[in-house]
């Protein structure tokens, strides 16, 4: 397993960690993800580790609650051996102040995580979505304090705009706070807007990503092609509307080049995007999912081998998409404003 460090931080994450996702079942969205029980959890966790996936994403809102709780009875009697990673901004209850990054929420939602989760610290917490209604500075402060009481070791943030992000580290650095290390942000080959504007901030700030949903919220499995039907186990049953959208077109586009690649490498489909992912510039570690052991088996086959320069080049081509603006006029300028190598 390779290891990287997490932005400009000297905390080292291997390439792919495992997401919790699965874990409880609770609810229709997040049945259609899976429902791992502890059983079951607890046998992923052995196989991750034996892997040396050592890093274990999970949240607040996941199941209620109940992935943090899974894992954590997973997790026991290990905890020296696995990295936690969990976040909390999203409402969590009906009441007034569980939801958003006030100090209010961000001191009861780690709390309880730490007990959901068996443990009395947190290796690296993420804010799942920006809170513009509570001010920047009072979000930082908090989560200085719980960094300095030793309950958290590292920052993050998810679903940031670039503005979001440099207002948030502009903040951090005029008044001495801990700086965001990670950038948990959404990023496939039939998703690359992260490349337009996180991407160079990224590189800039020395933020790294997280990178969820690698496979394009479930397209990328390999079972999607032209002229062929939804395959009945697919979660994008009920969860296609609610993730980011792909149209037909550009999505089979994609999928004919990583067949091309497949036929090339004797690689599955997953494991190709997976590796197409890991070269590129930022990204500290993916986060991957598996309703089972099979699943997880394959995706861990993506690494351990690299894609040649000329198929990430067929990839490239096959997924690329005229940006929005200024990044298109951005491109014309490429003298001086170079993209992200």
């Amino acid at each position: 397993m390779e290891y990287r460090r997490l932005g400009a931080s000297g905390f080292k994450v291997p390439v792919l960690s495992f997401g919790t996702g699965t874990f409880g079942g609770k609810g229709e969205f997040f049945s259609a993800w899976g429902n791992t029980d502890v059983a079951e959890a607890r046998r992923l966790v052995d196989v991750c580790l034996d892997a040396g996936v050592t890093m274990f994403d999970t949240a607040d809102i996941y199941s209620s609650g109940a992935s943090e709780s899974i894992l954590g009875e997973a997790i026991k009697g290990r905890r020296d051996k696995v990295l936690i990673s969990t976040k909390a901004t999203f409402r969590f209850n009906d009441e007034p102040n569980n939801v958003g990054s006030s100090r209010y929420h961000l001191i009861e939602g780690i709390d309880a995580a730490l007990k959901r989760l068996g443990t009395d610290y947190i290796d690296l917490f993420q804010l799942h979505g920006f809170d513009a209604m509570t001010p920047v500075e009072e979000t930082l402060s908090t989560l200085d304090d719980m960094v300095r009481a030793g309950k958290i070791r590292y920052l993050g943030v998810s679903n940031f705009s670039g503005w979001h992000l440099m207002k948030s580290l502009a903040v951090a650095d005029r008044y001495g706070y801990s700086r965001y290390v990670a950038n948990q942000t959404y990023y496939s080959l039939i998703g690359r807007d992260y490349e337009w504007e996180l991407m160079p901030l990224g590189l800039d700030q020395g933020v790294g990503a997280v990178v969820w949903s690698p496979l394009g919220w479930g397209r990328l499995t390999g079972k999607l092609r032209r002229g062929q039907p939804l395959p009945e186990t697919s979660r994008l049953h009920k969860t296609g509307d609610v993730g980011p959208q792909v149209t037909d077109e550009y999505l089979y586009r994609v999928v004919d080049a990583l067949d091309e690649v497949a036929k090339e490498t004797g690689k599955t489909v997953p494991q190709i995007a997976l590796n197409w992912l890991l070269q590129r510039p930022t990204v500290s570690t993916l986060v991957i999912g598996a309703r089972n052991e099979e699943q997880l088996r394959q995706n861990l086959g993506a690494i351990g081998w690299n894609l040649t320069k000329e198929q990430v080049a067929k990839l490239d081509a096959a997924s690329d998409i005229a940006p929005v603006y200024p990044y298109w006029h951005q491109r014309g300028f490429a003298e001086r404003n170079p993209p992200p190598v």
